[in-house]
């Protein structure tokens, strides 16, 4: 009785210290606002309208068009990019594609979904999605591993017709992540997130370059850029060491038996 009781509330204590664990491998996404995205896409890596997590990005454009938006992501998040595109009544076949990339203008492979649709005439709209790999803290240099930092979306179509270029149409975009949490922890973590400049401020005269600088992208996550030590794999090596010590203490109450029967003295 007594070894079930300290079993019971070490099960207990247990499911207590899993709770932050288990919620953190849950779907995340910051909070939506979305009277704070942008309403128009950049040209360029350069000019790419930037969106937080959460929100619903729209842009006009047309036909032939390179779209740029950018987010950010941190590590152990696992991106999904989402993209629709609304098209005129009239039109020919159209193929829409989207392209994530991240803050070293590296393109992403996506690991499944539509990352490219073909549009037949007439159809009213088409819709894109990208899942990327999990964001990793840190990687060799040589591998093309998804950092934290910046990650752009161009939002085009290829193989327009030429009866087609300069249509207008409309877009929208949205960027959710899944926090995988301690499964995709590792040892290490980059000085820097990914974060390059987007612009060059000028000195207050011509020729000053003591004054100029690079700017840096503004948007960051909503609790700021994870330090990359800390993960829930040490509440997880920590459960499965209390667990060890309370399967050798349980081990040892099964096996010593009952002592030294009172039939017998103590000096036999």
């Amino acid at each position: 009785m007594r070894l079930t009781r300290a079993l019971s509330a070490a099960l207990v204590l247990l499911g207590l210290a899993a709770a932050p664990a288990a919620a953190d491998s849950s779907p995340s996404a910051s909070p939506a606002r979305d009277g704070d995205a942008p309403t128009t896409a950049g040209t360029s890596f350069r000019t790419a309208a930037e969106f937080e997590q959460g929100q619903v990005a729209t842009a006009n454009g047309a036909a032939g068009d390179y779209l740029y938006w950018s987010f950010p992501a941190d590590a152990g998040q696992r991106p999904t990019v989402k993209a629709t595109v609304k098209l005129p009544k009239a039109h020919a076949a159209q193929t829409w594609r989207v392209d994530v990339y991240d803050g070293l203008r590296r393109r992403q492979a996506c690991q499944w979904g539509a990352q490219a649709r073909t549009a037949d005439a007439g159809t009213s709209s088409v819709e894109l999605a990208c899942v990327l790999r999990t964001v990793r803290a840190w990687t060799e240099p040589w591998a093309n591993d998804p950092l934290p930092g910046t990650y752009y979306v161009r939002l085009t179509a290829v193989n327009v017709p030429s009866s087609d270029l300069g249509v207008p149409v409309s877009a929208e975009v949205r960027a959710d992540s899944k926090d995988i949490g301690g499964a995709a922890a590792v040892d290490g973590s980059l000085a820097e997130p990914l974060v390059p400049g987007i612009a060059v401020t000028s000195g207050a005269g011509a020729g000053d370059e003591e004054d100029r600088g690079a700017v840096l992208s503004a948007i960051e996550p909503e609790d700021g850029w994870s330090s990359g030590w800390w993960s829930d794999r040490w509440v997880w090596s920590g459960i499965g060491a209390v667990l060890a010590a309370l399967a050798g203490i349980g081990g040892y109450a099964l096996t010593r038996g009952s002592g030294r029967p009172s039939r017998v003295p103590p000096g036999a």
